[in-house]
Parts: structure tokens; sequence; C-alpha cells
């Protein structure tokens, strides 16, 4: 199954590379950045982040994809399914996912149009009943994101001393 996917008007592919230097621009933007972290990350936290993702592919053959806008190949953000084997109080027993789009790109659909096709392919290659998320009670556009591609909270705790809301989505 291939794992680059198009739509109308995105390019997914597995991260690679030849992203970093977008990665350490959208990583090392705070407005980006502060809505997962406390600070926005150095470039060597962003290497790490990149070893990790390309690691995840080649060990789960699964991860984080790069968007692109398929007209101008410009980077947009990302969105993935991944496990990353979180220490939590509830951890997750099934494929996490996860996405962020510059906020020079928010509003225009992007988000939605990328993590629908990261949720169709994981409904397809996945072969996992449910898929989960965590997002901090504060992220309000992400929280009503995550509503309109199907999930719903199932249980609050918090994630490195910092408050989560856990949701889950069934399988189409």
């Amino acid at each position: 199954m291939t794992t680059t996917l198009i739509t109308d008007r995105l390019t997914l592919t597995p991260v690679q590379a030849s992203d970093f230097p977008d990665l350490v621009k959208l990583w090392g933007d705070p407005a980006f950045a502060t809505a997962i972290f406390p600070a926005a990350l150095s470039s060597e936290e962003v290497w790490f982040r990149l070893l990790r993702d390309i690691g995840h592919w080649e060990a789960l053959n699964y991860g984080n994809w790069s968007i692109r806008e398929t007209a101008t190949g410009e980077y947009l953000g990302g969105v993935g399914a991944f496990d990353y084997r979180r220490l939590m109080d509830l951890p997750f027993d099934a494929p996490e996912l996860g996405w962020g789009i510059a906020p020079r790109f928010h509003g225009r659909g992007i988000a939605f149009e990328a993590l629908s096709a990261a949720l169709a392919w994981c409904d397809d290659a996945l072969d996992a009943p449910r898929t989960v998320c965590m997002i901090a009670p504060d992220n309000a556009s992400s929280l009503k994101l995550a509503a309109r591609a199907g999930y719903t909270p199932y249980a609050e705790t918090a994630y490195k001393g910092a408050p989560v809301i856990l949701l889950e989505r069934h399988a189409a």
C-alpha cells in the first residue's frame, strides 16, 4: 500500500530528512510550538523529532506525513499516526493521531483535509478498530477539528504534568 496520500489540494508524504528546514521553521515558531510544548523547539530538538519520525516509518510502517500544497510544493505542516509509548496513567492502546498546521494556513480547512486522508489510510492500512489522540483542554481549535473528524472524549488525565483530554474515534 502506498504511503503517499493525495487530496484535492494536498500531497502527504512520509517525513524525510529533506523536510528538516521546513520543520525547523515550523517548530521554531512559538505561535505553533506552544500549543504542544512550553516553548519553541531548537534545531537540535527538531532533528531528534525528525529522526524519530523517520524511524517510525521504518519500524512500524506508519508515522508522520509532511503536508504540502500540491500546486506549489509549499510546506504546510504535518499529520500522522504513531505509537510513542507515552507514559500516562491511562496508556494508549491504539494508534495515536496528531496534526499541526503552520498558523498562517489556519482557517482554510487544510488540517481537516489532511486528517481525513490520514484517517482513511489508517482505517484501511492499520486494521485498528480505533485511533486515539490527546489535546490540551485550552486548544479549542484542535478539539473542534477532532470532533469534526469523529473523535469523542473518553478521559481526562495529565501528560508530563499538563492536563490533557483523551479522545477516540472508531474506524469507519
